[in-house]
């Protein structure tokens, strides 16, 4: 009997992490479905082949495959990339199957090291299916949660892995594209839940939380490890930024490698745009140009560098996007307005409705509600 490998998304994620090409196909049949979001990143060699192509045995689709490298087969949930995969394995192909497909995929986030020294860790977990970025920060055998996603199980197996204590859970805002696991995880661990009161009363929400607004620094163990809370509102007017040990700066959906945060989710536009050129303005202008900028989301595999993580300094930034620079308001808010246009995060607003405690759904519907890629990581024109 003809045999394949099965892969989990962990041992996926270490090849993308390599040099080593990867060739995958996807055998999804919607090709809208796969150009909206499939698996990219550098080192991958991507086709889209249909899997009734496979089961008729249409010549067509063997033409383009190697005999000499692995085939990886994707699926949305791991049922056809199965019998794909046994049909190339039974033709003498080498062939590594998703086990779960994308949706296994989505649901899982990949761990790197930020920055480390002898009183300071800062590590990023990537979701890697949907441009997600999370982080812990870590002094002491203290943790900080930041921007938590929604597997509370996966920070709090994180902490209990490494001897760690989880002491606070931060949301920068009130996110629309995922839902957060700021509030399951502190009924998991009694760690403080903190979120800004302006975002949760904007949208009439009823959670139980710790007012952001209402503290100006959060300690981690060592005491010279500092967490500075910076209001940033633009993306939501409770937008909040963290400058972590006054070396990085933890921007939420503000500031992104490849842009800023998109003001249009809320219903209120105009007026957040204008409170997002105020944030550039007058909150980043002074920052200085040596900070790591480390956001919530990312919108393209080129945004991962060399060491497998999404950041930049701000000074790099500054040289990339001209509206992180001086810009009159007119010009700064008609490019906004474009960047608004474009297509807004799939179920947005059911997803919101979650994260203020309006809505529940099961786990199965909260898989479904997050398929596809974020969409608030929006590129805007640069220099």
């Amino acid at each position: 009997m003809a045999e394949w490998m099965r892969l989990q998304p962990a041992e996926l994620a270490q090849k993308l992490g390599t040099d080593e090409p990867v060739f995958l196909i996807d055998v999804r049949s919607n090709p809208k479905d796969v150009q909206d979001w499939h698996i990219e990143h550098r080192n991958v060699e991507f086709r889209h082949f249909p899997a009734a192509l496979f089961l008729e045995e249409a010549s067509e689709a063997y033409a383009e495959l190697p005999k000499d490298r692995e085939i990886h087969v994707v699926c949305a949930k791991g049922l056809t990339s199965a019998e794909v995969a046994r049909r190339l394995a039974e033709r003498g192909y080498q062939v590594a199957e998703l086990v779960g497909g994308m949706e296994a995929w989505s649901q899982y986030y990949h761990p790197v090291t930020a920055y480390e020294d002898e009183k300071l860790k800062i590590v990023q977990f990537n979701r890697l299916g949907k441009g997600c970025l999370s982080y812990a920060i870590i002094s002491e055998n203290e943790m900080m949660v930041v921007d938590p996603l929604r597997r509370a199980d996966v920070y709090a197996d994180f902490a209990r892995e490494h001897g760690l204590t989880i002491r606070h859970i931060v949301d920068t805002h009130i996110h629309a594209d995922h839902i957060s696991g700021g509030q399951a995880l502190s009924r998991l661990t009694g760690a403080p839940y903190y979120v800004s009161s302006h975002d949760v009363f904007t949208h009439q929400g009823g959670i139980t939380f710790e007012p952001l607004e209402q503290y100006k620094t959060l300690r981690v163990g060592d005491v010279e490890v500092e967490v500075v809370i910076i209001p940033t509102p633009g993306h939501t007017p409770g937008s909040t930024s963290l400058l972590v040990d006054r070396r990085f700066f933890l921007s939420g959906d503000t500031v992104f490698v490849s842009g800023l945060g998109r003001p249009d989710l809320g219903g209120m536009a105009e007026a957040w745009a204008k409170d997002l050129y105020e944030t550039v303005v007058t909150k980043l202008k002074d920052l200085p140009d040596d900070l790591l900028v480390l956001p919530a989301h990312y919108s393209h595999h080129s945004e991962i560098n060399a060491q497998g993580i999404v950041g930049a300094t701000l000074g790099e930034l500054r040289q990339a996007n001209d509206m992180l620079r001086e810009m009159d308001r007119e010009t700064f808010l008609a490019r906004v307005e474009a960047a608004a246009s474009t297509v807004k995060p799939p179920n947005y607003e059911k997803i919101i409705a979650i994260n203020v405690g309006k809505l529940a759904v099961s786990d199965q519907e909260a898989i479904e509600l997050e398929i596809g890629p974020n969409r608030c990581a929006v590129h805007h024109a640069t220099a």
